[in-house]
């Protein structure tokens, strides 16, 4: 599993955007930069849609205020899925990636096997990442919404 003090893995993250798909090399994602990339087991599930994405959308000039460059939501779901999601919930201001196929997941360690509920997703986390490295992590336990809110990734910048 991805530690702090580590260098993400190298993958590829998809993202719709005015109806062209955007495929994003991690490397070149996270290169020089100050990110907050938070992962959920699903767009348009119930606490992802009604406290998760949202609590980053309102937060994100507080974080942009605080020298993060970019804020990323990812999901093991689809870009479509995702821009819809992201449409859905205001969220112009936050990069909705998809991990289509779970790979980038997988190689974070980040994963987890939720059988009849979608089959493999993301656990619930959120990292800050500088410069390609994790500076911070917080991984939720099973089925708790804390340490990953935007009100903590917050109080760490």
């Amino acid at each position: 599993m991805i530690q702090e003090n580590m260098k993400m893995p190298t993958g590829e993250l998809q993202q719709l955007m005015n109806g062209e798909m955007i495929c994003h090399n991690t490397d070149e994602l996270f290169a020089n930069k100050k990110v907050v990339l938070f992962a959920v087991p699903g767009a348009f599930t119930p606490t992802c849609s009604a406290a998760h994405l949202p609590g980053y959308v309102v937060s994100a000039d507080e974080l942009s205020a605080k020298g993060v460059d970019a804020i990323i939501c990812l999901s093991v779901n689809d870009a479509f899925v995702m821009n819809a999601w992201g449409e859905a919930q205001n969220a112009e201001n936050i990069m909705m990636l998809a991990d289509g196929d779970g790979s980038y997941t997988k190689a974070l360690g980040l994963g987890m096997e939720t059988a009849g509920f979608g089959g493999f997703r993301s656990q619930r986390y959120a990292m800050i990442i500088e410069n390609g490295t994790v500076t911070s992590l917080h991984v939720e336990k099973p089925k708790e919404f804390e340490v990953s809110k935007a009100e903590n990734i917050l109080e760490l910048l």
